[in-house]
């Protein structure tokens, strides 16, 4: 299994650079003494599990929203610290209850984060991530439920690893909304019928389908105001369609806005300017 193997190659990666001790250049006399101090301080450093892992962000603790093409790049920041320094980290993110019964990872290309120095004994890891919704994602994965395996080297032997750190990451699957009123233009008093859709993208099908049964706000802006007023709150049909009817009143814009939920963002439409006389 991939998540598997990128385990245990992330492991044994960082495992032999936190033991990556200087060598003496005799092994006798002094020169073996400080080797034999040295082994014994790593030894110490790595059984005593003086390296931490303090804090993991995503994509800066932002929702991460995807489309149906277009490859989205984030990164994974692992802060970690040891009494001595960190030398190395990396992680990938997976979706599931554990590795093993995972049905989605987003593995980084380059499992080596490049680490940035806070102070000599803390230092903040990044490693850069793409998303590629055709390969990637079931929709399934969509809202939370991701985690991280995440793993940080001490400089002196020190090491430490989670198979399950918790992860506020969310994946998203990127909405569209729609807008149109009719009759235009149209009298003062008559019926105007305001039709949409709401749709996301399906990451199974790499298409658009409708986002049904969600509730939309209408809302209304008179030509020259500053601001929208909600007129009323639209369900979405069995397709994502939108359809209501309000009274013409004056020269004004309309529009849809969808407030999204855990797997969807927000929304707002393209407003319809209707001319009323």
């Amino acid at each position: 299994m991939r998540i598997r193997a990128t385990v245990a190659a992330l492991s044994g990666t960082l495992a032999l650079s936190a033991l990556a001790v200087p060598a003496a250049q005799a092994a006798d006399g002094p020169q073996q003494k400080q080797l034999d101090a040295a082994v014994s301080e790593v030894a110490q450093s790595a059984a005593a599990g003086s390296t931490k892992l303090t804090k993991v962000t995503v994509n800066g603790g932002k929702d991460v929203v995807v489309g149906t093409t277009n490859k989205v790049k984030f990164s994974i920041a692992i802060t970690a610290t040891d009494p001595y320094g960190i030398a190395a980290a990396s992680g990938f993110l997976y979706h599931g209850p554990d590795l093993d019964h995972a049905d989605g990872a987003l593995i980084p290309d380059d499992l080596n984060a490049k680490c940035k120095v806070v102070n000599s004994t803390t230092s903040t890891c990044t490693l850069s991530v793409v998303a590629d919704p055709k390969t990637d994602f079931l929709n399934s994965a969509a809202g939370s439920g991701w985690k991280l395996f995440v793993a940080a080297d001490g400089k002196r032997g020190g090491y430490v690893e989670n198979e399950k750190y918790a992860s506020d990451a969310r994946f998203q699957r990127y909405a569209r909304l729609t807008t149109n009123a009719s009759p235009e233009p149209v009298k003062k008093g008559k019926t105007l019928t305001v039709t949409g859709a709401l749709t996301r993208a399906n990451w199974e099908s790499n298409k658009y389908a409708g986002y049904t049964k969600q509730d939309v706000k209408l809302q209304y802006k008179k030509k020259g105001a500053s601001s929208y007023t909600t007129l009323k709150t639209v369900k979405s049909d069995t397709k994502g369609n939108l359809k209501t009817t309000v009274t013409a009143s004056a020269d004004g814009y309309f529009r849809y806005v969808f407030a999204g939920t855990s797997t969807t963002p927000s929304v707002t439409s393209t407003s319809d300017f209707v001319d009323v006389n």
